[in-house]
């Protein structure tokens, strides 16, 4: 006899104890608490899932309802129904002891709880909640891990143990899903890592802790309600698949988070590979002639399977042969497949099957609450798939609408036969009414909720709707200002208007991922894609407005938008106007305004407009290193001084310099050469001096304070190869480095060998403020910098390129100027094939190994060099992403 026959059932064939309660007789089961504890997680269940239906309703005027939708079901209901079923599944299968359900019941209000501040974060775009909920879900997530790893230890264990692992690892995606979507939240993943975390939790999401879960399930799930024995191969078949899904999704995620495409094909087809044996296995179950327990549940697995099938197949295809873009808008696509399709019908089928196993006494009551549950099965299962076909074929949009509607019918009314069920169960003459409570209250908060929402969403109107402020009286003129996403920032950042303009937005996606912009009280654009536009009317303007991309994440990594009213009229538009945001003109009306002394010019509130334009007439630093000289002697002369210069998109302050530049020159030379430079201090007001890292001298005397129109000769002679620093000696050096006072000396190390190009990059922090002022210093000391750069000039090689062809071998020397923090160049595209750091090769041409990245701290210097493959355009950075974002960023533009 199979080891899971337990005694004969109601119709004659023999009921498996694995779904019956954990500890077996029924009033032990109620003693134990776990009927309760299974009764309010299914109202969670159907709470959730309410939740999900409305925010999917209200998508058409919410822009973050979709997201809410989705998380609402995957994070709330699906993942309340995966917390209690494979903790009680993990009992049977194992045969352990069942754990404490005062402790289980807390770690369920745990995940309940971060969930709900999860969503509320997002919602109210509160960083600090969001960051706290994930924390608190991965705790209460590890928390449930612990509980099943510990239950494997000194269990007696079974045929269907292994499906355990299948728990284990599906709570181990659960928490790195919470740690991206936390990065993502937050926008801590930055512009450049967005697209892939966002990717990666996704698919670590939907295939790691919903589908590994529901794939272990199957295993002995399928055959129960189909009312057979398990097929033979069960155990081993179950050992495998495993390896082949979770060591395949690992693989995938980390291909996804690193930017390495084909491991993600690769870690995505053996998730495939192990998906397609598990179907095959499922099909073999299959008794022809044989009625299964519950062909609700059965029809309702099986229709599941098969999306997820299709849903990972046309997955493996987007991610194999589609750009970053489509993959992002194909994956998109796929979430009301994963959603509807597998989720919900496996949510569905499970909970036609178990619920009445719960909730029953006896196997007349089960029949019974199982029959409830069934009405109408059949109408219902086929209106859910066509409604997810109308959601995913590309359709006009009018099906769309259609399969939302069919779709939210199907759910509304399974949700009215639980909540019948829920009424209904126990004694015909003492029926229960705290279900019924419960589940009446569940649907006043829904309805409430819903209330509320449909009131908060009334003034976003379309994705083009106009919704001027009152009061202002008829506007004097029109005026449109084009608008551009990407790079996680809107340009220009800050509009500024006449009060009683009207104002009209032209906005365009001109970024991989999609974006779209709300205006707080106003109009908001759909998700747009890369290249697609929308006209927002906001109607008369007043009062200043804000805006912002309500992408989760994006608004917290500087997507956003300042609208500010001036006093006055409007004045008419102009073409100038209708130019703003457009390429080459970014920032002509918001961030072209130079300043200096102790102004920042930032926008209020989001720091510095990195996307805006230069002032007129501004030219960037080349960062072109010419040969070393011939000659073995290099004299120069440099001049202490102050400049005002442009030190960020039209901000300008004054500047400590040498030479009147910051950096100063870069002097070249060779091993062996005398260089001989006199410092003239020309600044008067303060005493300056030098020192050359390059040279080997006592600071005593050729290191010395100069004062004002004092003159001193520094020589030395260059004795060892490398990229050296040098910089003011005058205490405090914090300051005179952190004002500009700093430069690079490149000695060529023997036997050099010619490259097509060589650029000098001299990394650094900028201090905004009055030179020397309190305020600056306490910023150098508390090392919070208002931005990085390259050259002196924060994000000046966005704007100006450095240009090469393909085939060329290019050099790019760094020195990590500080004055605090170094740098971890790296160049996006390309892997370096040569390394040469503080004066030793790490790496030469030729080898089998190569790097991605040099890394330097304050003061260090090297050069790297590599091989442009293709035309294109190739993003150089500091590596450390707050950096990178705030101006260590350049382009290299390949031909």
């Amino acid at each position: 006899m199979n080891e899971l026959d337990d005694g004969p059932k109601a119709d004659g064939r023999r009921q498996l104890p694995l779904l019956q309660p954990a500890d077996a007789g029924p009033s032990r089961f109620k003693r134990s608490g776990v009927r309760s504890r299974h009764l309010r997680a299914h109202v969670l269940v159907a709470g959730w899932a309410g939740l999900a239906l409305l925010a999917a309703t209200a998508q058409g005027t919410l822009p973050v309802a979709r997201w809410l939708a989705v998380h609402l079901f995957l994070l709330g209901a699906a993942t309340t129904a995966i917390v209690v079923w494979t903790e009680h599944f993990a009992v049977a299968m194992l045969h352990a002891r069942l754990p404490d359900q005062r402790l289980s019941a807390v770690r369920l209000a745990g995940v309940n709880l971060s969930v709900a501040g999860v969503l509320t974060g997002v919602w109210a775009e509160l960083p600090a909640l969001t960051v706290t909920a994930c924390a608190g879900l991965v705790a209460a997530v590890t928390a449930h891990l612990v509980v099943l790893v510990r239950m494997g230890r000194g269990a007696l264990g079974g045929r269907l143990a292994p499906i355990a692992a299948y728990y284990r690892t599906a709570a181990a995606a659960l928490v790195v899903g919470a740690v991206l979507g936390g990065l993502l939240a937050t926008g801590a993943a930055g512009a450049h890592g967005q697209s892939g975390l966002r990717l990666a939790h996704i698919h670590v999401t939907l295939l790691g802790w919903i589908g590994l879960p529901v794939l272990g399930t199957l295993f002995m799930l399928w055959p129960t309600v189909l009312g057979v024995r398990m097929h033979e191969a069960t155990t081993t078949t179950a050992r495998r698949v495993l390896v082949c899904t979770g060591g395949g999704l690992a693989v995938a995620v980390t291909g996804l988070v690193a930017d390495l495409r084909w491991a993600a094909v690769a870690g995505l087809a053996a998730y495939a590979a192990g998906l397609a044996v598990t179907v095959r296995l499922l099909a073999a179950t299959v008794r022809r002639g044989r009625s299964p327990v519950s062909a609700a549940a059965a029809w309702s697995l099986a229709a599941s399977a098969a999306w997820l099938v299709a849903g990972v197949a046309f997955d493996l295809v987007l991610l194999a042969t589609r750009s970053e873009t489509a993959a992002q808008d194909g994956v998109d696509a796929l979430v009301p497949l994963i959603l509807l399709g597998f989720v919900a019908q496996v949510l569905v089928g499970a909970l036609t099957y178990l619920l009445p196993i719960v909730l029953s006494s006896g196997p007349k009551e089960r029949a019974g609450l199982r029959a409830v549950l069934e009405r109408g099965w059949a109408p219902r299962l086929a209106a859910l798939d066509l409604a997810v076909a109308l959601l995913v074929l590309p359709l006009p949009a009018p099906a769309a609408t259609a399969g939302t509607v069919l779709a939210a019918a199907v759910a509304l009314s399974f949700l009215a036969l639980v909540v019948a069920v829920l009424g209904h169960r126990g004694r015909p003459d003492e029926p229960s009414r705290t279900p019924v409570l419960l589940g009446t209250a569940a649907a006043v908060v829904v309805t409430v909720l819903a209330v509320l929402v449909a009131g908060s969403g009334g003034t976003g109107g379309g994705s083009d709707a106009a919704a001027g402020q009152g009061g202002g009286g008829v506007a004097t003129t029109t005026r449109t200002v084009a608008l551009s996403l990407g790079n996680m920032r809107i340009t220009p950042g800050r509009i500024e208007v006449a009060k009683g303009t009207a104002l009209r937005l032209k906005v365009t996606n001109r970024d991989a991922q999609r974006h779209d912009l709300k205006i707080d009280g106003g109009p908001a654009t759909a998700l747009l894609s890369d290249g697609q536009s929308r006209t927002l009317d906001l109607g008369t303007v007043t009062a200043d407005r804000k805006g912002w991309c309500t992408v989760p994440g994006h608004r917290a990594a500087g997507m956003t938008l300042d609208i500010v009213v001036k006093g006055g009229t409007g004045s008419g538009a102009t073409g100038m106007d209708d130019m703003a945001g457009m390429p080459g003109m970014d920032g002509m009306h918001s961030g072209a305004h130079g300043q200096s002394g102790d102004s920042t010019g930032s926008t209020p509130g989001t720091g510095l407009d990195l996307a805006a334009g230069f002032s007129h007439g501004w030219q960037p630093r080349s960062a072109t290193l010419p040969a070393a000289p011939a000659a073995t002697v290099h004299k120069a002369e440099l001049h202490a001084v102050r400049r005002t210069v442009e030190v960020a998109p039209g901000v300008k302050q004054e500047m400590w310099t040498f030479g009147g530049t910051a950096p100063g020159p870069t002097l070249r030379g060779k091993i062996g050469d005398v260089f001989e430079v006199t410092l003239v201090n020309d600044d008067p007001t303060m005493g300056h001096g030098i020192d050359f890292h390059a040279g080997s001298l006592s600071p005593d005397k050729p290191m010395r304070t100069i004062q004002p129109g004092e003159r001193l000769v520094y020589r030395f002679r260059a004795d060892r190869s490398g990229a050296w620093l040098y910089h003011c000696s005058t205490m405090p050096m914090l300051q005179h480095i952190g004002n500009g006072m700093y430069g690079a000396v490149i000695i060529d190390p023997p036997g050099l060998a010619k490259a097509d190009h060589e650029y000098a990059l001299v990394s650094s922090e900028l201090f905004l403020g009055t030179p020397g002022s309190t305020a600056q210093a306490a910023k150098m000391r508390q090392d919070t910098p208002d931005a990085w750069m390259f050259n002196g000039v924060a994000a000046q090689y966005d704007k100006a390129p450095l240009s090469v062809r393909a085939g060329d071998r290019v050099r790019f020397w760094v020195v990590a100027a500080g004055p605090n923090d170094g740098i971890s160049f790296h160049v996006v595209g390309t892997v370096f094939d040569t390394v040469y750091k503080e004066g030793a090769y790490l790496l030469r041409p030729g080898g089998a190994g190569g790097s991605q990245a040099l890394d330097l701290s304050a003061a260090q210097g090297g050069f790297v060099e590599t091989v442009f493959p293709e035309a294109g355009h190739y993003a150089f950075v500091d590596h450390d992403m707050r950096h990178a974002e705030a101006g260590a960023h350049g382009v290299v533009e390949v031909g």
